[in-house]
């Protein structure tokens, strides 16, 4: 069992004295684990970063074992993005979810390149990545299978004056429709259904918090692990200036 493939380190634990048990989002195998051997040694340690692009070489004598990667740097986003805290934690946030929400060794290929182009827009300081992080969490949740419906409105069919989405079905909502529910209705900002180039920093937040609900619910709430919640909960920390 040997293959190659590109990656991003999505998660590593120390294993043994040196060793590193590697969580990578791979193009064609998905997310696969492996041992990167002295993967916290001083050599390997900036190579196996969260966030980070790598070329791994997996190999295992059985399919159904562990096995082993041996990595290459190929590009070392987490350290571009340690000037900037949010940034940071925008990528730690991002590479937390996915290992919490896809299944291992099921490729998605789709999934591979939208972070891909996700974690380019972090390592180069865009200056709208909040928005383009919550729309690529957006993006996720229609690949898994629980995308929101913001094109219309659930109760009207408009397709204008959008503002809520229903924390049931996901559906947008109008203003107006949901007038008497607003309490019990989640606030849709604009620049998930209109072309803006500068969203406030309430929106975004917003937008944060609506992707985080349906993630919550449909993830996180089935994760064996809560690191995912609570790196999205730095990541909000951060955009509210909290943290």
């Amino acid at each position: 069992m040997d293959w190659q493939d590109q990656g991003f380190v999505l998660a590593a634990r120390r294993h043994g004295e040196s060793d590193a048990i590697l969580t990578v989002l791979t193009r064609e195998h998905g997310r696969h684990l492996g041992i990167v051997k002295g993967g916290t040694g001083r050599r390997q340690r900036a190579v196996v970063e969260i966030g980070n692009a790598i070329t791994a070489h997996w190999h295992a004598r059985l399919s159904e074992h562990l096995g082993r990667f041996q990595v290459e740097l190929a590009a070392p986003h987490a350290a571009m993005c340690m000037v900037d805290p949010a940034r940071l934690a925008a990528l730690t946030a991002a590479c937390a979810t996915l290992d919490a929400a896809l299944p291992e060794r099921e490729p998605h290929e789709d999934v591979f390149d939208d972070f891909a182009a996700l974690a380019e827009q972090l390592s180069r300081q865009a200056v709208d990545w909040p928005t383009q992080f919550v729309r690529w969490e957006a993006r996720l949740l229609s690949s898994l299978g629980f995308g929101l419906d913001l094109a219309q409105c659930a109760l009207t069919g408009a397709t204008q004056g959008l503002a809520f989405v229903s924390p049931k079905t996901g559906r947008a909502v109008t203003a107006e429709a949901g007038r008497l529910h607003k309490d019990k209705l989640l606030p849709l900002p604009a620049f998930l259904t209109e072309s803006q180039n500068r969203p406030s920093r309430d929106d975004l937040v917003a937008g944060l918090r609506l992707t985080g609900y349906f993630l919550d619910r449909h993830v996180f709430a089935h994760a064996p692990k809560p690191g995912a919640a609570e790196a999205r909960a730095r990541l909000i920390e951060r955009m509210t200036g909290r943290s």
